[in-house]
């Protein structure tokens, strides 16, 4: 290690003076450094050039679990351990997950439906439970407000919407989207908080009409809802700026296109085995209903 430093710093500071500092002779370091290359050392070398991709492949979002998923899908067997130590190395690391802003307002005397989900987040198959939210964006135009629904078996996003209103029709926007490539089981859960907008006859309606079994969390409980949460933490981390976006244009542009075609299609889930929504549900060969 401590020849590795000298190597590092000798265009910075004498070899003599590193290596009395150090108090190992200049006669070992340079027998060192004609030594050849370990082999661990050159397996590592090749490993860190595989990390690099996989950690840009993925936007630079992924810490060393899911980078060492996706080296082993390309038959590279290596531990979790090895991985983060190497992106250290490398100063590299995935995205941090960031705090976010309440936006449910419960205070309202609207029918509030009992909580079916009961956080029982796993599910056979496609269509049979749908959890949604709302979180905000923010820009330097002011707030954007996201509403999504996803389907519970595969994680999916499959229905969004974008306004800078948080009301019922941004809600409304979102199932709409999921019903225009979705048909839901007869008697589907449809899971939410209690917000207004999930509360409002107009989408109370819009659930009966198409079979949805409205469910809503427990007030104050952000776990009953988590897989919504969730996702809304992870666009945050690696879709969102940290100052924000620059204009309200942006974010429409930028958050669809993280939702449609990152995290959907290529950003890998460890709760449904290291894939993709898209991929889950094309590996699970189940022919999804469509409208």
């Amino acid at each position: 290690m401590r020849f590795g430093f000298i190597r590092t710093e000798k265009a910075n500071y004498p070899v003599p003076v590193l290596c009395r500092v150090l108090e190992v002779s200049r006669s070992g370091f340079y027998a060192w450094l004609s030594r050849p290359a370990s082999l661990r050392s050159r397996e590592d070398a090749r490993l860190r050039v595989e990390i690099r991709a996989e950690h840009a492949a993925s936007r630079g979002t992924y810490g060393s679990p899911r980078i060492q998923t996706e080296l082993g899908k390309s038959g590279r067997r290596v531990s979790r351990k090895r991985v983060a130590r190497l992106m250290v190395d490398e100063r590299i690391h995935g995205q941090r997950k960031r705090r976010f802003r309440v936006t449910t307002d419960s205070r309202h005397s609207l029918p509030i439906a009992p909580n079916l989900l009961k956080r029982e987040f796993t599910t056979s198959k496609p269509n049979e439970v749908w959890v949604a939210d709302i979180t905000y964006i923010w820009t330097w135009e002011g707030w954007l407000y996201l509403a999504v629904v996803l389907d519970l078996f595969s994680r999916r996003v499959i229905g969004w919407s974008l306004d800078s209103h948080i009301d019922t029709d941004l809600a409304l926007g979102a199932l709409h989207a999921a019903l225009r490539t979705r048909t839901p089981e007869p008697g589907a859960i449809f899971h939410s908080d209690r917000g207004i907008q999930y509360a409002a006859k107009p989408f109370r309606d819009t659930l009966t009409a198409h079979g949805l079994q409205a469910s809503m969390s427990r007030k104050g409980d952000c776990w009953d809802n988590a897989v919504a949460e969730s996702f809304f933490s992870t666009l945050k981390a690696e879709c969102v700026p940290v100052g924000g976006y620059r204009s309200r244009a942006e974010a429409r542009a930028s958050a669809p296109e993280y939702i449609e075609v990152f995290y959907n299609c290529l950003r890998v889930h460890t709760t449904i085995g290291g894939m993709s929504p898209v991929t889950f549900e094309a590996c699970a060969g189940l022919e999804l209903a469509t409208a």
